[in-house]
Order: C-alpha cells, then sequence, then structure tokens
C-alpha cells in the first residue's frame, strides 16, 4: 500500500491541475472566433460585400461579377511551460492543493501565452493569398486603421509617424467609435477596448467618466472601467511597445471575431515520475494555438502613453 500512496497524489494532483485551468479564463480568449485545428496550418475563407446594380432593360442579359473571396493563412505555434520538479523527499501532501504555486504557475503561463498569441495577431502580419505566402501589415489598405498618439487617424497605408506618447482622452475614444462606425461595423457585435492601467486611469480621471450624467455604472466609485462609449474595456499589462517611442505602447480597439483563435491542443498537464531523477515527480504543461487576423477594419491601434512619464 505503501507503493501506491506517492501515485493517488500524483493523480489527485494532475486532476486538479486540469481543474483549475477549465476554471481560470484568459483576458482575450472570449473575444476571439473559436476554430479547432488538426495539422499545423488551417485557412480562414472571407467573402467580401457585392453591390447592388440597376436592373436595365427588360429581358436584358443577367449581369455577373465575382464576389471577392479571400483567405488568410493560419498557423500553429507549440508551447510549453518549462517542467517542475518535486524532489521525493518533499512533502507530497502539498501535491494535492488545488491553490499549489506549482499548479497555479503552470495554468497562468498558459494563459499568458494564449493571450500574447492574439495580441500579436491585433497588430501583426496577417497572411493571405491562395497558399498564405502574401505577407498583409496591419496598417495596408483595407487592414486596420491606426490613430497616432497625437489623436490624429493616420492615412490608409501608412504606419505610425508620431512618436509623442500620450494617454487616453474622450477624445481619442470618440475617433476610435466613429472609425468603426465609418467602416460599417455591425454594432450589434461587442466592441471591446484593450489598454494597460495607466490609459484606464487617465480616462477615469476625465470629466466625463467622473459624473454620473455620463457614466451610469458610476466608474470612479468602482476604480475601474467595465464599459463605456460602447466599448468594454480589458486591462492588460502585457501589450508591445511601438518602437517608435520608449514611452508608448499600442492598445487596441477591436470588434468581436476580428480574430481567429484555432486551438490544436487545448492546456494539457503531464505528471509523471521521473525515474532518472530519483523518482522525482515532474509537472510539465504543453500547448498548440494560433491566432489571425480575418478583418482589418474591425481593429483599430492607436498608440498611447505606458505611464505618466512620457
Amino acid at each position: 500500500m505503501s507503493l501506491q500512496i506517492p501515485i493517488a497524489y500524483v493523480d489527485q494532483f494532475k486532476a486538479n491541475i486540469l481543474m483549475l485551468s477549465q476554471q481560470k479564463q484568459t483576458l482575450l480568449r472570449g473575444c476571439c472566433r473559436p476554430e479547432s485545428v488538426t495539422g499545423d496550418t488551417m485557412y480562414v475563407e472571407r467573402l467580401g460585400p457585392k453591390d447592388a446594380v440597376l436592373r436595365g432593360t427588360r429581358h436584358g442579359e443577367t449581369p455577373v461579377s465575382d464576389a471577392e473571396h479571400t483567405r488568410r493563412k493560419l498557423s500553429m505555434a507549440d508551447y510549453i511551460v518549462p517542467a517542475d520538479l518535486i524532489d521525493k523527499p518533499d512533502k507530497l501532501k502539498m501535491l494535492i492543493d488545488p491553490q499549489s504555486a506549482y499548479t497555479q504557475n503552470q495554468v497562468f503561463s498558459l494563459n499568458r501565452a494564449i493571450d500574447d498569441v492574439i495580441i500579436t495577431a491585433l497588430g501583426g502580419p496577417a497572411y493571405g493569398g491562395h497558399t498564405g505566402g502574401t505577407t498583409i501589415n496591419n496598417y495596408d489598405v483595407g487592414e486596420c486603421r491606426l490613430i497616432s498618439s497625437a489623436g490624429g487617424l493616420v492615412a490608409a497605408g501608412s504606419n505610425h509617424t508620431d512618436v509623442t506618447a500620450t494617454g487616453l482622452t474622450i477624445d481619442k475614444l470618440l475617433l476610435c467609435k466613429q472609425t468603426l462606425d465609418d467602416a460599417e461595423i455591425d454594432e450589434s457585435r461587442q466592441r471591446y477596448f484593450l489598454t494597460n492601467p495607466y490609459n484606464l486611469n487617465q480616462l477615469l480621471n476625465t470629466t466625463e467618466v467622473k459624473s454620473a450624467d455620463y457614466n451610469t455604472v458610476r466608474a470612479l466609485a468602482q476604480g475601474q472601467i467595465d464599459t463605456f462609449m460602447g466599448f468594454k474595456f480589458l486591462k492588460s499589462t502585457r501589450l508591445p511597445a511601438d518602437g517608435t517611442d520608449t514611452g508608448a505602447t499600442n492598445s487596441y480597439a477591436f470588434v468581436q471575431d476580428a480574430i481567429v483563435l484555432a486551438v490544436a491542443e487545448e492546456p494539457s498537464v503531464s505528471v509523471s515520475v521521473r525515474n532518472d531523477l530519483c523518482d522525482s515527480i515532474q509537472v510539465f504543461s504543453t500547448l498548440s494555438i494560433g491566432a489571425t487576423r480575418v478583418e482589418g477594419p474591425a481593429v483599430i491601434e492607436i498608440n498611447l502613453s505606458t505611464s505618466g512619464s512620457a
């Protein structure tokens, strides 16, 4: 019986890890269109709009025109969490604690990896063409619209040119809303605004957000902003720097399902006994996912400050 006790601890530990990974949600996964994938690549087919034309003469020929049919390539990326090893003399009882540091570190690391992949898809290049060999930058014509730190809409086809990092304001948020409206993005789709803590605090400090006349959820009293001006706010410290200025970071206004998230392997946790390491317990996690931007006009990238020093 004594030889079976460590096995029981390991099995219970594994079950607890799987339970936690199902309960803990990533910040951005629910904002994407989910897809299941078998293999290392997939293609997302896209169909563009068509305009109606006048009928013309009676009994005339039927007009024919091809709808714009395009595709985006999505490649899987494999992630691992470096293994944790617990020597056999360690207290095995800690392995059945669902709040153990080992469990949390493994699960949280995979969640952050999912968010990082989605953020890269928001502002990084997409790949199109018949075989996915065409690189499509986020600022290309027909893709995302960019808003500089100064608060101006960058010309389509041009990248950010302003390097003065400033905070989020009501005017910038209004410009994001108008830009999505001008692109005829369906307002029934949930809109999100992803930014860093500093810029959320900047918005909380504005007169409009402070006033109950503008904000029925009384965001200032709660110390947070949930939904304002039609955007559900998402606070993240994992947003990348723009590269044009050390005080600037990219934030995003985007719409539900503008990103496709494909999962080839859900977070998978392996707990095993390493006979080659004096029977130490090894905790090891893997994940295989990929994401791509499938609707450029439904994403807006805006340069904002990372802190008050900018």
